[in-house]
């Protein structure tokens, strides 16, 4: 009769990567995937991710966003910026699924056509506001974009709160609740925005929940209005509202999806 001590050890050895693999004690920057292991992308920070920056926030919303937002989606729409231009180097679809993981809301609540849509709506206006995610910051910075009115967000000194990121963020009382909202000084530091894609990417789905996924249901046109209504819609600039308009329709076809009616505004 053989020794029973070696295959209890063998067990007991395999139980402990078990726990061990489980816990995934990661780096903070490193996700813990399902099966209990740290790294980063889709097997990773996706469907069943435990902790760390996961696509979904660990398990809400995010994963069914990743799924329509692929590295082909992403990737045909950055790619139309020109090589020279810094945002290729700075937007990627990971710092967008980490910060949807803040935002479970984000493209949820409704039919997957409806997630869709709203996708395509949130890249539309990102990708016209950036040119094709080309631009970080606002081209011209000359104007402090500060309003002493809203004495809750005052202004600091030397700052200046010019539209950045992907749907370029401006004025203090943006900047204010944004940067409390997320966690980072934005009325000390806008630049931070400029800095770190996933608080770029968050500023936007902050100002995104906060003004503009409510009136989805009302059509693309509702969102331009939303987002820039005073300057572009009412007849005020059609080729801007227009270009919006092409890149909508053009995302929605990429995605399978009906436009709806009312895409102007």
């Amino acid at each position: 009769m053989s020794n029973p001590a070696p295959t209890l050890t063998v067990l007991a050895l395999g139980l402990l990567a078990l726990l061990c693999a489980a816990n995934c004690g990661c780096q903070p920057n490193l996700c813990c995937s399902k099966f209990g292991y740290c790294g980063l992308g889709d097997p990773y920070c996706g469907d069943g991710c435990r902790s760390g920056p996961c696509y979904s926030g660990g398990g809400s919303g995010g994963g069914d966003v990743a799924s329509i937002v692929t590295d082909a989606f992403f990737n045909g729409i950055i790619s139309q910026a020109g090589a020279g231009c810094e945002g290729r180097n700075f937007y990627t679809r990971a710092a967008f699924l980490n910060a949807v993981g803040s935002y479970p809301g984000f493209a949820t609540g409704g039919s997957s056509d409806d997630s869709k849509r709203e996708i395509a709506a949130f890249f539309a206006n990102a990708a016209h506001e950036t040119g094709h995610f080309c631009y970080i910051s606002e081209i011209d910075k000359s104007d402090s974009h500060c309003d002493p009115s809203f004495t809750q967000w005052p202004c600091v000194a030397g700052q200046k709160y010019y539209g950045r990121g992907p749907l370029q963020i401006s004025w203090n009382f943006n900047y204010g609740p944004a940067g409390q909202s997320i966690g980072f000084d934005g009325l000390g530091n806008p630049d931070a925005v400029a800095q770190d894609p996933v608080i770029a990417f968050k500023t936007a789905l902050w100002f995104w929940m906060n003004n503009v996924h409510n009136v989805m249901p009302q059509g693309f046109g509702a969102t331009i209005r939303a987002i820039n209504g005073a300057l572009e819609c009412n007849g005020n600039n059609p080729a801007e509202m227009n270009d919006r308009v092409a890149n909508y329709q053009q995302y929605c076809q990429q995605l399978s999806v009906d436009p709806g009616s009312n895409l102007t505004c």
